[in-house]
């Protein structure tokens, strides 16, 4: 497990799970806006073939930015379950991460969204199980979550190893 610097809402689930399950299906859906719609159906008839992907995805993100800023103007937010709890993540792993405070109940089952400082930013829904007071297993994560969760994780090696790299290099 590798340091990482991100945050954490959860709560425990309970016989809430119908209820969490919801919000965790509509997060994923919610990266599935009306324009990542039409760029996917786009994709698929060949639309795109000849298309600049980098200027495409900077285009897709502008007029995600200007629905964001509209939103803000409007001030509506999203909807979201208020989480019990919101704790510093303190490192992260291939299907684990670990807390820096001991609030967990070991083996109870929870919901959480973690705040991913991916492109686009955006929050990743996932249930996990907690294996001690700060250790939780991943249960349940959409396969693109996983994917990002995956690269963040590989990022965050590299830079420590350059960091390591560095300091060796200067001693």
């Amino acid at each position: 497990m590798i340091q990482a610097p991100l945050s954490a809402q959860f709560s425990l689930v309970e016989d809430e799970e119908e209820f969490f399950d919801r919000e965790y299906h509509k997060l994923s859906e919610s990266d599935d806006d009306p324009i990542a719609q039409w760029l996917k159906l786009a994709k698929a008839k060949g639309e795109t073939a000849e298309s600049d992907p980098v200027l495409l995805n900077l285009l897709i993100e502008m007029h995600r930015k200007i629905d964001n800023l509209e939103r803000l103007i409007k001030n509506e937010e999203p909807q979201r379950i208020k989480l019990s709890y919101d704790r510093l993540v303190n490192k992260i792993g291939y299907g684990y991460f670990e807390l820096k405070d001991e609030v967990l109940e070991i083996g109870a089952y929870y919901y959480a969204r973690i705040d991913m400082p991916v492109h686009p930013k955006r929050d990743i829904a996932l249930f996990f199980i907690a294996e001690s007071p700060t250790l939780a297993k991943i249960d349940k994560m959409h396969d693109r979550d996983e994917k990002e969760w995956a690269g963040y994780l590989t990022a965050r090696e590299r830079v420590l190893i350059r960091q390591m790299r560095a300091k060796r290099d200067t001693n």
